[in-house]
């Protein structure tokens, strides 16, 4: 009969006698419905309880959803802000570095010039 919460069948057979021999024939109906409903009861229960959970959790989710939606777009909001400074302040130092750039290609190309018409 295989295994049924570590017992056997043989243990559950004579469970089953020890039972019906305390009880009588009459009153087991009477027990295995009072077992059926208590365990309707449970289940119930623990689903009431399983629903009490979700519905209180669900308002501490959200507001952790609505904090992170802030978080993130107080970070995409100052990311924006150090890369427009940034910009600005590269873009002086980027004129700078090609007027340099031009300039030491001027004198590069005036050497040049010198080296082959001499």
């Amino acid at each position: 009969m295989g295994t049924l919460l570590f017992i056997s069948g043989q243990e559950i057979f004579i469970i089953l006698l020890v039972v019906l021999l305390l009880f009588g024939a009459d009153k087991l109906p009477e027990i295995a419905k009072g077992i059926g409903k208590g365990m309707r009861d449970f289940r119930k229960a623990t689903e009431d309880i399983k629903k009490e959970i979700e519905e209180s959790t669900r308002e501490v989710r959200n507001e952790i959803s609505d904090i992170q939606t802030s978080v993130e777009n107080e970070m995409n909001d100052i990311s924006d802000s150090i890369t427009s400074e940034i910009e600005e302040s590269a873009e002086p130092l980027k004129k700078e570095i090609d007027e340099a750039a031009g300039s030491l290609q001027e004198d590069v190309d005036d050497i040049n010039r010198n080296l082959y018409t001499d």
